[in-house]
C-alpha cells in the first residue's frame, strides 16, 4: 500500500469562553499567548473554531493576546458567529504520514469557565 497523508487533530483548546467580539477588525481569533503555547498553536496558524453555544463553525487564524490575560477574542466577520460568553473549541490540524498517524496523539488543553488551563492531555478525553 502506498504511503499517504492523513489530516489529524494537532491541538485543541477545549471549552474556551469568548471574552470579546470585535466586528470592525480585519479578522482572526485573539488567544492568550500562554494558551497558544500550551496548545502548540503558532501566531498566524490556521485554526477551526467550533461554537459549542450556537453550533456555528468557522476557520480563521490565531493571533496572540497578552500572556496571562485569558482573553479569547473573535474578530471581524466571525464576530457574527460568536459573542462574548460563548463557549468555543479551537482546533488546529496537521498532515502526517499514515504510519505516523497510527500512533498520533494531539495536544489537548482543557479550560475552565475563566479560560484557565486545568488539564493537558496527550489524547482527546472522550471525543469532543
Amino acid at each position: 500500500m502506498a504511503d499517504f497523508l492523513r489530516t489529524m487533530l494537532k491541538s485543541k483548546l477545549h471549552r474556551a469562553r469568548v471574552t470579546d467580539a470585535q466586528l470592525d477588525y480585519p479578522g482572526s481569533i485573539g488567544i492568550d499567548s500562554e494558551l497558544l503555547a500550551r496548545a502548540d498553536i503558532l501566531a498566524e496558524e490556521q485554526v477551526h473554531v467550533y461554537n459549542v453555544t450556537t453550533g456555528s463553525r468557522f476557520v480563521t487564524y490565531a493571533i496572540p493576546e497578552k500572556r496571562g490575560s485569558r482573553r479569547i477574542v473573535i474578530n471581524g466577520a466571525a464576530a457574527h458567529l460568536a459573542k462574548k460568553g460563548d463557549v468555543v473549541i479551537v482546533a488546529s490540524y496537521v498532515q502526517v504520514a499514515d504510519r505516523q498517524a497510527r500512533g498520533w496523539k494531539p495536544q489537548i488543553v482543557l479550560l475552565d469557565s475563566e479560560n484557565r488551563a486545568h488539564g493537558k492531555h496527550p489524547a482527546d478525553p472522550g471525543g469532543g
